[in-house]
């Protein structure tokens, strides 16, 4: 089996499966690890009788999947991380507890930074600095998802009404920016285009954050100036403003003497931020 088929879980190995763009779990290795039983099978059935609410939503949060096992592909019951979490919340377990202490902690800071949004930046500093970013990067990066909602509060507005076109629409200044589609630019990057919950501003430059700063900035005052409305317009928008930092880069590239996008990547490894150039 292979390793990135395994995920480490309260010190046990949990069997895992890449689904719908997402890693789904084995149910029964979450209970094995989190419960003393013997019988999973039989823990799981009482936890749905237990909990009703669970029982009654369990084909919404349980799917099965064919998971390599050493005897060859067996069918086995999953979920997603979300389904996880709903789960350990219906174990009555001490090793559950602290990931239980851990949900309400999240759901409490959920609610603060509804209230004062300055503590929802603080704490994607604090997310960065851990994961080792330099400061001046995290400045840059927090001022870019500053500019990034300015943007998307604007379509919103101006009806762009679901995920895939606000996708089109990031993928059109991009592009426009750096010459080059989102994904491949993942690619440089040396991201797995598989996981598209990968955020590729985590793995720009200062210049790659910069320009598309500068393309988001000017996308949101066309956009306003024009008083643009539906997807066609703001696509347009989006055009026009990735072409202004488009023009900017490649001014800038003339004098640097190299290109802006590069395979230089922010990684996280072990908690340390490493550059790493790829030649």
């Amino acid at each position: 089996m292979d390793s990135n088929k395994l995920a480490v879980f309260q010190g046990k190995q949990i069997r895992r499966k890449w689904f719908n763009e997402e890693w789904w779990f084995v149910l029964e290795d979450i209970v094995s690890a989190l419960t003393d039983s013997k019988d999973i099978k039989q823990y799981i059935q009482k936890m749905k009788q237990r909990d009703e609410p669970l029982d009654k939503g369990w084909v919404q949060i349980v799917h099965i999947l064919p998971i390599d096992t050493a005897g060859g592909k067996q069918n086995m019951n999953c979920v997603n991380t979300k389904g996880a979490f709903r789960i350990i919340q219906s174990i009555p377990s001490p090793r559950a507890e602290p990931f239980k202490q851990w949900l309400a902690k999240v759901g409490y800071e959920r609610v603060q930074e509804i209230e004062n949004p300055e503590l929802a930046q603080e704490r994607a500093k604090e997310y960065y600095e851990i994961k080792g970013y330099p400061k001046d990067w995290i400045e840059k990066r927090l001022r870019g998802i500053a500019i990034r909602q300015d943007l998307t509060d604007e379509w919103k507005k101006r009806d762009i009404k679901n995920k895939k076109e606000y996708a089109i629409l990031t993928n059109e200044i991009s592009e426009a920016t750096f010459d080059i589609p989102i994904q491949q630019h993942k690619k440089i990057k040396g991201l797995d285009p598989k996981f598209k919950n990968e955020n590729l501003r985590d793995h720009m430059t200062d210049l790659e954050l910069i320009f598309t700063m500068l393309g988001e900035k000017v996308t949101t005052e066309i956009t306003k100036s024009e008083d643009s409305k539906g997807f066609n317009k703001c696509k347009g928008d989006a055009k026009r403003g990735g072409k202004v930092a488009r023009n900017a880069r490649i001014e800038t590239e003339k004098e640097i003497g190299k290109p802006v996008v590069s395979s230089d990547n922010y990684l996280d490894i072990s908690g340390k931020r490493k550059m790493i150039g790829k030649k």
